[in-house]
């Protein structure tokens, strides 16, 4: 069978997913957003930077050197496009955007390995200057050497709450104070499901000792309240048992976990459900990868949020299903082995969950001028009367209803905190309302791009 492979993203799944076609003779395409591979987790600066791997990425330094090095090490073999952006697909085609030129990208099978993004319910003041999401706070920490202020606050719950307090600490920045949603006794719920996997547990003992040891103010158990300011934000609000504190600040870095880019498979038609552990809709797959497409496969965290780890196995794993889907004869006790440590990932996720656990009080909570949709300025109270007025149980009707969603995020900021408003005003579980359904383009385009003529390539 004829083979045209294209692998959309280049972090850890990315990488080893074309590293494995390579090892089985097979040149594959390999479309990456980002100028250089790596991922967010192993995001690399632009090329004369001279920060060590250790500085940047602290533990994970052997690990990111090793995701680099394996693509570093194929490159020749591969047709790598990097500031590339594909916004549109159907079957077997890709519309990319690449330095202001638009084309599509034929494929016969396509491994899908687009990563997450921070899961955003959004808080007063989260629209003032100087308030950043956690990634957007650890890309400018990894790709340029930046901090997001000189007296930084990360707020919001998860282990990248803790991963990246830490590395801004261990960079020399000032942090003022780690605020955590999730309570002492949610994590401490939570430690006998995560001793399956000891090293991870143990990293996140580790980053939260080390910060208590240096001085770093840990609140856990906290309700966010509001950030104030005039022209940049000036000082972070909580409440913890019935009273009010705040911390002066400049810089302020919030999210709720990690929700998976899943903007791919919808337009791809793959099939969706409602995973109660990650609380929001992923797209099928089996324990291969393959999902409810022919010839589309899925891969790491853009599937369902596992970690870097498990991104590299799953990665792995799907170019194998692929490999032998094409015909090819692949080593079953590989495979069978990558699917094993698969699943044990599966009870530590759990334990996660459990540790840091989303704040399900947050929507009846969220006052009705807090501006959820920032893009279209839609605020909570504008989405409850909406429900009130029409009777609106489903996403994708509060968007026409209201606009929520239709901005340049397309409702990747925003969707999750407008559905937890609507499931609670209309007094349903969030699972009952559906989800926003992916739209074309996937991400803002130029008017010029779209003006040019659409040039038709070729797969390698």
């Amino acid at each position: 069978m004829s083979v045209r492979a294209v692998i959309v993203g280049a972090g850890p799944a990315g990488v080893r997913a074309a590293q494995t076609l390579v090892a089985h003779g097979v040149r594959p395409v390999v479309v990456d957003e980002a100028p250089r591979w790596g991922g967010q987790i192993y995001r690399q600066p632009p090329a004369g930077f001279t920060r060590a791997k250790e500085t940047l990425y602290g533990f994970e330094a052997g690990r990111a050197d090793a995701v680099h090095s394996a693509m570093a090490g194929i490159l020749d073999k591969i047709d790598y496009r990097p500031d590339t952006l594909v916004w549109s697909a159907e079957a077997s085609q890709l519309d990319l955007l690449h330095q202001g030129h638009m084309s599509t990208l034929p494929y016969s099978h396509l491994i899908v390995a687009t990563g997450a993004t921070d899961r955003v319910l959004p808080f007063p003041g989260w629209t003032l200057p100087g308030v950043y999401t956690l990634g957007a706070a650890q890309v400018a920490l990894k790709f340029q050497g930046c901090a997001i202020g000189s007296r930084v606050v990360f707020a919001g719950t998860g282990p990248l709450l803790y991963l990246i307090a830490y590395q801004y600490a261990k960079a020399g920045a000032k942090v003022v104070a780690v605020l955590d949603t999730a309570s002492f006794a949610d994590k401490a719920a939570a430690a006998p499901a995560m001793l399956g996997q000891p090293a991870l547990f143990a990293k996140g003992l580790y980053y939260l000792g080390w910060l208590r040891l240096h001085g770093i103010a840990v609140h856990q158990g906290i309700e966010l309240t509001r950030a104030t300011g005039g022209d940049r934000v000036q000082a972070m609000h909580w409440r913890k048992a019935g009273r009010d504190y705040q911390v002066d600040c400049d810089g302020v870095g919030f999210g709720y976990a990690l929700r998976p880019e899943t903007q791919l498979p919808d337009l791809l038609g793959c099939r969706f459900r409602y995973d109660k552990l990650q609380r929001g809709a992923l797209p099928e797959r089996d324990a291969a990868g393959r999902s409810s497409v022919a010839g589309v496969y899925l891969a790491g965290d853009g599937a369902g949020i596992m970690g870097a780890d498990a991104a590299e196995w799953a990665g792995e794993r799907a170019a194998l299903a692929l490999l032998a889907d094409a015909g090819n004869t692949v080593d079953a006790s590989r495979a069978a082995s990558l699917e094993n440590r698969l699943a044990g990932i599966a009870s530590f996720r759990q334990g996660l969950e459990r540790a840091f656990p989303f704040p399900a009080g947050w929507a009846a909570a969220a006052p009705d001028d807090l501006v959820v949709c920032r893009c279209e300025e839609i605020t909570a109270g504008e989405l409850r009367r909406c429900v009130a007025d029409t009777g609106a149980r489903e996403m994708n009707r509060l968007k026409a209803l209201t606009r929520v969603g239709m901005g340049r995020c397309q409702g990747r900021t925003c969707g999750v905190a407008a559905a937890e408003i609507l499931a609670h005003a209309c007094a349903a579980q969030p699972d009952a309302v559906g989800r926003l359904r992916g739209q074309s383009p996937i991400k803002p385009l130029p008017f010029s791009a779209m003006a040019a003529p659409v040039a038709k390539q070729e797969a390698a």
